[in-house]
């Protein structure tokens, strides 16, 4: 991995961990939050997509349509099953569990799959830098359940079940955004853009129905800096990341944008007072370490 690619990731998982912890402070109202941060991402970020697509003539409009459409079902699915998941357990499970399981089922998929060789040097950073996320996720675990009673146990259930499933829809667009961007040859930015248009028109004929027929202005009055940094934060974090894709194997970006997690972790520390920052930060260090092995 380049060190310029390597830098685009990195930012991105510093932009991923803020808009999470954004997006944990809602309460209620997940899908009516997840179609407003999906609108002002679009409002956000269209004239930046149409000047990109302008500069090349339109070329790739077409495919970028129908890529767009896929890569918009799956995260229609990734973002509802997390703000879910936020709603029914803690952060400091659901964040590193989803985050961990995604990598995971990416670098499987490719190298089995795919059959991209990023070498054996970078399979093993990839694997430690998994490793550092189990540490964390364990620590979050042990924590959890010794909070008392079964609710703290059935939280604990929960998140990990939630984790897991927004882990699988992780790694389903993932693989597809590496073919559009490897593959297809499509610009990040537009095909983002692209993706956004997508998920806020297919929501929105579910939305009387999902929020009971809920005015929807309120939803943004209680949430409104949520929206703004998640719209503005998610959007240019995975740019970022999928402008990584263009030039490096997704079993090494995959792995290597989870750092989010170990950010994650320390801001929930000293943020949220959460428990044992110790092993957060054992499992940093196991973290910095295989991405270490991955950029050498």
């Amino acid at each position: 991995m380049t060190g310029t690619a390597l830098a685009m990731v990195l930012t991105a998982a510093v932009l991923h961990a803020v808009w999470n912890l954004a997006a944990k402070r809602v309460s209620g109202d997940g899908f009516a939050f997840v179609w407003w941060y999906n609108l002002f991402s679009v409002v956000l970020w269209l004239p930046v997509g149409l000047a990109m697509l302008w500069q090349g003539g339109f070329a790739q409009l077409g495919t970028l349509v129908w890529a767009a459409l896929v890569s918009g079902v799956i995260h229609i699915v990734y973002q509802l099953s997390l703000q879910t998941g936020y709603a029914k357990a803690d952060l400091n499970v659901v964040y590193p569990v989803a985050r961990g399981v995604g990598p995971l089922l990416s670098m499987i998929v490719a190298v089995l799959v795919l059959g991209e060789r990023p070498g054996v040097q970078g399979l093993v950073g990839g694997v430690v830098i998994l490793a550092g996320i189990a540490v964390i996720t364990t620590g979050a675990g042990a924590s959890a359940s010794r909070t008392g009673g079964t609710g703290a146990q059935g939280r604990m259930r929960s998140g990990l079940a939630w984790g897991a499933f927004t882990g699988a829809a992780i790694a389903g667009y993932t693989l597809w955004d590496d073919h559009s961007m490897a593959s297809l040859g499509l610009l990040p930015v537009p095909y983002f853009v692209m993706c956004c248009v997508w998920q806020t028109l297919l929501m929105t004929p579910a939305l009387p129905r999902a929020t009971g027929h809920r005015p929807l202005v309120p939803v943004l009055r209680r949430n409104w800096w949520q929206v703004l940094v998640v719209a503005a934060a998610s959007p240019l974090a995975y740019i970022l990341v999928l402008q990584a894709m263009r030039t490096t194997d997704v079993s090494l970006v995959a792995p290597a944008r989870e750092t989010s997690i170990v950010i994650g972790a320390l801001l929930g520390w000293l943020l949220f007072k959460e428990a044992r920052p110790g092993r957060r930060l054992l499992g940093a260090a196991v973290v910095l370490t295989g991405i270490a092995l991955i950029v050498a």
